[in-house]
This record gives C-alpha cells, sequence and structure tokens, in this order.
C-alpha cells in the first residue's frame, strides 16, 4: 500500500501549494473487494462490519500503530484489498492496496490485521 485516490492526489497538490481544504485529523480503514483512482471496492454493509480508526507512526515510512480488527457477525464475503478514508462513513476515498492475504468470512468472524501491517510510504 498504498495507491493514492485521485482525490487525495489533488488534496496533496493543494496543501503543497497552501490551499484549502485542510488534511484530515482522522483516518479510518475498510476492508473491499477491488480499488480503483476513485476508491476501495465491494466495501461490505451491514453484518456487523464498521470501518475502523487507524493511526500511523514513523518518520518517513509510516505504519499502522495498533492491531485492526473488522467483526463480522454474518457471512460478508471474500476481501482482497484495504482502504483508508477520512470519515467512519462515506467521506472521501484516500488510498487503497491489496491485503497481504485474502480473508474469506464465510460466517461470524474477525479480520485482523497487525500493528505495522498497514504501510504508507511517500515513494
Amino acid at each position: 500500500m498504498p495507491i493514492l485516490t485521485d482525490y487525495a492526489r489533488n488534496l496533496l497538490g493543494r496543501a503543497l501549494c497552501g490551499r484549502s481544504p485542510a488534511l484530515p485529523t482522522a483516518i479510518y480503514a475498510a476492508l473491499g473487494t477491488g480499488g480503483t483512482a476513485s476508491g476501495l471496492t465491494g466495501e461490505p454493509a451491514g453484518n456487523g462490519y464498521a470501518r475502523q480508526r487507524i493511526t500511523f507512526t514513523g518518520n518517513g515510512l509510516q505504519r499502522n500503530a495498533e492491531t485492526l480488527r473488522f467483526v463480522f457477525n454474518a457471512a460478508a464475503g471474500n476481501f482482497t484489498h484495504i482502504g483508508l478514508y477520512d470519515a467512519a462513513s462515506g467521506g472521501n476515498p484516500l488510498a487503497y492496496g491489496l491485503l497481504a492475504q485474502s480473508a474469506s468470512i464465510s460466517g461470524p468472524g474477525t479480520v485482523t490485521i497487525a500493528a505495522e501491517a498497514v504501510t504508507v510510504d511517500s515513494q
């Protein structure tokens, strides 16, 4: 990760030029089945799913500081991607990338992503 979305590229361009809007103050991780320049695709709805607040740490390469846990109370499908958003629901897509390993939810369960497994690099 990451592949920046068009929204994020435009946001960074405006920020570098001292223009609004302001950069996000909170970031949320989401699961999905794919990604495009417009953001994550196939994000689940219902079944107990919710985006997870994610905080980063590091100099240069940024890594998630804490383990992420996406909890499901019913089958939800197969997830291959993770995305970053500026809101717990709705909001603007910032970046997306492949999960290290796909996650299949065929009943109640949890998708766990270890601390430092989500990385964001400026390269």
